[in-house]
């Protein structure tokens, strides 16, 4: 049962026939793991607690620094050199105290990753590296817990949704190969500001679609964006039938 306050706080949600009393109340029992507190998870977590999950879990190792702040808006000049997690916990804390925040000041192994997606509803991946990336991939597919992916580098994004609750959807590892070593990072190839903000807004939107069984959500789709130009583009994807982690039985990627 939702308070006076909450119905106040979240009243522009709760007018929304696809959101109505209904999804905000799943949205604040819900748990959400976000991977990484930078340029991307920054909006994530803001807005994933504006909206009202009920409890986020953050996980980064690394500090705030000062090239930082260009674009990881969840921090601040005066937290340089304090953990990230720590950080965005106290940002979550001034915009919706009511949010549950547990944090983890570490990199997580596999069996941590495998323990920690296990007791949560949906995962987020922000993270820049592709062996992490792969990690949460397989984990999630070995849970069934959604993943919403997003990555930003120099002025071009892309989110994905991958959900094993739905038999047709493809996983991370039918779109990349693992072994790549396409690491590219922000440090390396350089980002505008705005566009990490862009795609971390896209992938809390998708997270707050998947959690509430709103519209349709971006699973079996790739969703490209080219900041120059402004230009979105969505590519179909399928199932690699050879895929190791999710056992598809169709392949290939069509755009649409």
């Amino acid at each position: 049962m939702l308070s006076d306050e909450q119905l106040l706080r979240y009243s522009r949600q709760i007018m929304l026939p696809d959101v109505d009393i209904n999804g905000q109340e799943i949205w604040l029992n819900s748990t959400v793991l976000i991977i990484g507190l930078g340029g991307l998870g920054s909006p994530v977590a803001m807005y994933l607690a504006a909206a009202g999950v009920g409890e986020l879990v953050l996980v980064d190792d690394d500090e705030v620094e000062l090239s930082n702040l260009q674009r990881q808006v969840a921090h601040n000049t005066k937290r340089i050199g304090q953990p990230k997690v720590d950080s965005a916990r106290n940002t979550i804390a001034q915009l919706n105290p009511d949010t549950r925040v547990k944090t983890l000041y570490e990199r997580l192994d596999d069996e941590a990753m495998q323990s920690l997606i296990a007791t949560v509803d949906l995962v987020v991946d922000c993270t820049d590296n592709f062996s992490t990336r792969f990690a949460i991939n397989r984990a999630c597919f070995m849970h069934k817990k959604p993943l919403v992916s997003g990555a930003a580098i120099r002025m071009e994004g892309q989110v994905a949704v991958y959900d094993p609750l739905k038999p047709e959807s493809p996983c991370y590892q039918c779109l990349y190969k693992e072994g790549s070593d396409e690491n590219l990072t922000c440090s390396e190839s350089g980002v505008l500001s705005p566009l990490v903000g862009i795609i971390g807004s896209v992938q809390a939107m998708e997270a707050l679609k998947v959690l509430a069984s709103v519209g349709e959500s971006l699973a079996g789709r790739l969703l490209l964006l080219d900041a120059k130009t402004m230009d979105w583009r969505t590519l179909k994807l399928r199932k690699d039938p050879s895929c190791p982690v999710c056992n598809s039985h169709q392949q290939g990627v069509e755009q649409s």
